[in-house]
Formats: C-alpha cells, structure tokens, sequence
C-alpha cells in the first residue's frame, strides 16, 4: 500500500468516525468537540468536515456545530427499501401496537450496541426516551440480549466482554458470564423481558426474528409501564412472539 492510499483511507477512517460519533451523540457538535472525540487533530477535522459539508455528507447546524447531512438520508432510504425484513418487521409492528395499544420497536445489533430501526407509539400518555436512532448497550435490553443469543458461546462471551457496560438506572447485568448465558436462554425460549435496566419503571418484553439460519437480525418488543407489565404479561408475551413469527415466516423460515 502507497502513501497515498494510506492518506486515503485515513481519511475515510476519520470520516466515518466522525460520522459515527454524531449518530452517537444525537446532537450537532462543533469541529473541536468532534476532534476531541476521535482523537484528531482539530486541523484534519477542519478539512474533512469542510468536504463533507460540501458534498451534504455533513451540514452545518449554525456557525460552530456540525450536524449529519441530507444525503445520508437518501442512502439510508434506498438501502431500507430493498430490505424486506425491514418492510415486514415494520408491518408486524404497527399491527402489534394497534392490538395492545402499547409502544412498540423494532431493534437491530450495530456492533456492541442495540439501535431502534422502527417505532409505533400506543395509545395514552405513555413516553419512552428511546426513539428511532437510539443506541444503547447491549446488555441494557431485552433486545440485545437476544441479538447475540444465536451465537456460539465463545463469540457471545467475548461480544459481551468488549461492550457490556454499567446503566445509568445501575440495575443492568455486567458480568459477561451471567449475560452469555441468559442471553443464550433467552433465545431458545425466544423471549426476553427487562424491568428498569435502561429507563426506571419501564419494561420491555422481546421475542427474536430470526433468518432461515437461525441468526437474529433484529427483535420485536412491547415496551410499557413497568407496573403494567405483569398485568397484562401472559398476553403481551404471545402477542409479541406471534408478531416476530409473522416476519419469520415472511422471511422464508420455517416454523420449529
């Protein structure tokens, strides 16, 4: 590899961390708080941040801060669109949500984090913080859990050494051990449920959605009150595990 390929793919690199680093944050941010957070000059922020503005990689929020750009909208869509898992999941959870009348998401794995790809609120005042585009650690939820549940041991056990992380409610599970095999179990009886881990006094019931390999790409969840949850459990928990059947089964897998 020649110098300029390597000063090339630097750049990339940066980009894309910079990229990374505000869909992490979820807030515009200005060049010199971006170069702290990668660890990079404020110089070479400066100059990849001026050619992706110019190209609507990025946009500019106000004088100072940096905010992602209008063409990442344009490749997300089209790249959501070809994707039918995405079409069926979001189907199923619209439905289950007019069923329940509770929240319901759609979540999928982005490295050792869980992201929300879909959300239909239900009825009444409830409210979660956890829209479309939140990532959170994957031992907070029942979702991520279950994410990595397909698995063999080895490479659930270190997935959750490199990312499980104390919760700001202090209640989720940090120990890799305990995680990979609840994780594990959680998957065979395709069912998950959390109480408080990520938010307090919200709960979650989760049930994977599973490829024709057996792999979870992604989860379907019910989340609500947590003094809701065990009134209405046993039917929330077939509600739930029907929904991701559906998609399943539109995605060419078999019923067990």
């Amino acid at each position: 590899m020649n110098d300029e390929t390597r000063k090339r793919t630097s750049g990339i690199d940066r980009a894309l961390q910079v990229m990374d680093i505000l869909t992490e944050r979820q807030t515009p941010m200005s060049a010199y708080e971006l170069a702290k957070s990668v660890g990079a000059p404020v110089s070479t922020i400066y100059r990849i941040v001026d050619d992706l503005v110019e190209r609507e990689v990025l946009s500019r929020a106000d004088e100072t801060r940096i905010w992602l750009g209008p063409r990442l909208m344009r490749y997300g869509l089209v790249y959501r669109s070809q994707m039918n898992m995405f079409a069926e999941a979001r189907r199923e959870m619209l439905a289950l949500s007019k069923r329940t009348g509770e929240t319901v998401q759609v979540c999928a794995r982005d490295d050792g984090m869980m992201v929300v790809i879909a959300m239909a609120e239900g009825e009444g005042h409830f409210r979660v913080t956890s829209y479309v585009g939140t990532r959170v650690p994957l031992n907070w939820t029942a979702s991520g859990r279950l994410l990595l549940g397909h698995l063999p041991d080895a490479e659930r056990l270190a997935a959750f050494r490199k990312s499980a992380r104390s919760s700001q409610t202090g209640i989720a599970e940090t120990d890799p051990e305990t995680l990979a095999q609840q994780s594990r179990d959680d998957y065979l009886q395709r069912l998950a449920l959390q109480t408080g881990n990520s938010e307090y006094s919200v709960a979650c019931i989760a049930a994977p959605i599973r490829d024709p390999d057996g792999v979870c790409v992604s989860t379907m969840s019910i989340v609500l009150p947590e003094q809701r949850v065990f009134e209405r459990l046993e039917e929330l928990t077939g509600e739930v595990q029907r929904a991701a059947e559906a998609v399943e089964r539109a995605l060419g897998r078999r019923a067990a």
